[in-house]
């Protein structure tokens, strides 16, 4: 393989992204820790390139200087954009942030006669190769969920969006509860967030489910814990059980209490936020769980794992993009 030296040392990042998306499906958590290294690494290599093209005054000293500007001062904040917007999660800008420095310009390894990546762009901003990857692939996901809900027998208006799954998996899975009272909603409770609120009541969903009347009283609420962040991998364990119809979901039951479930004094009593849940959601939600033995849910896909298989085909193939409009003669 024949590339400059700091094109081949940007490759050590591949296996980091690959690390950070499987422990993102596993867990929804990467470390604040990952993203420093990677962006003084990347900088460091920023700064040998533009070192060797120091004083910029050829066109190829231009070019870099304009893509690198580019991939700084739009991707880069492009990916806080997406946070701030609420499109992303913060690890997923993260991961944006570090390929916008560590990435500006499309790097070129010779293997024999064949130079990857394949397909370059007439901009030639890495970083934004990658991103628009990353988005082709992630609109994949959701024609791959409808297909699965398809082979299981489970068409609906939702098979884009959402899966029917066990209540009592609840604790094990990530995403949010696709329904509500009244049916389908993609304002649905957070998985996290339920997590949240049982550990603060030191709950099991089983005991929840098993006595849904009397635990929605607010003044059923005695010693409360540390709420954890809602994560699978930390704190004590929420598992399921049977649900026990006791009209905890009714209408009626729903207007008995001045704070049901006591949903206002934990979002009161937390010190951080859970997961923009407010009252009346985690109500909703806390109603369906308690009711249902069968529960629709958003996976939803951290971003960070397109964006893993995304760098992958970046490197290799090239702009995808690109590609497709070059073929229908756009570019």
């Amino acid at each position: 393989m024949v590339a400059t030296l700091p094109d081949l040392l940007r490759l050590v990042v591949v296996p980091v992204f690959a690390w950070a998306a499987i422990r993102d499906v596993r867990t929804r958590r990467l470390p604040n820790r990952l993203w420093p290294p990677l962006y003084l690494f990347g900088a460091l290599l920023l700064i040998w390139e533009a070192a060797s093209l120091w004083p910029f005054a050829g066109f190829d000293g231009r070019v870099f200087l304009l893509r690198a500007a580019i991939s700084l001062l739009f991707v880069a904040p492009l990916g806080y954009a997406f946070w701030y917007l609420g499109a992303f999660g913060g690890a997923d800008a993260k991961a944006m942030i570090a390929l916008a420095v560590i990435f500006p310009t499309f790097p070129a390894y010779e293997l024999g006669s064949l130079v990857l990546p394949l397909v370059d762009t007439d901009i030639g901003v890495f970083s934004l190769t990658v991103l628009t990857n990353t988005v082709l692939l992630g609109l994949a996901y959701p024609v791959g969920l409808a297909v699965r809900n398809l082979v299981r027998g489970e068409a609906s208006s939702s098979m884009f969006f959402a899966r029917p799954v066990a209540t009592d998996s609840l604790p094990d899975r990530h995403g949010r509860l696709f329904e509500d009272p009244e049916g389908p909603t993609r304002g649905g409770l957070d998985l996290d967030a339920l997590r949240m609120y049982l550990r603060w009541r030191g709950l099991t969903l089983a005991d929840l489910r098993s006595e849904p009347g009397r635990l929605r009283d607010p003044d059923s609420v005695g010693e409360t814990f540390a709420p954890t962040d809602g994560g699978t991998h930390v704190g004590p364990r929420t598992d399921g059980g049977r649900a026990v119809d006791d009209g905890a979901g009714s209408a009626d039951s729903r207007a008995a209490f001045a704070d049901p479930w006591a949903a206002e004094r934990f979002l009161d009593e937390i010190d951080h936020g859970a997961y923009g849940t407010d009252a009346a959601t985690l109500r909703d939600g806390l109603d369906v769980v308690a009711r249902e033995d069968s529960v629709l849910v958003s996976p939803g896909m951290p971003f960070v794992v397109p964006m893993a298989v995304g760098l992958v085909v970046s490197l290799t193939y090239g702009d995808a993009l690109f590609a497709v409009l070059g073929a229908v003669g756009l570019v």
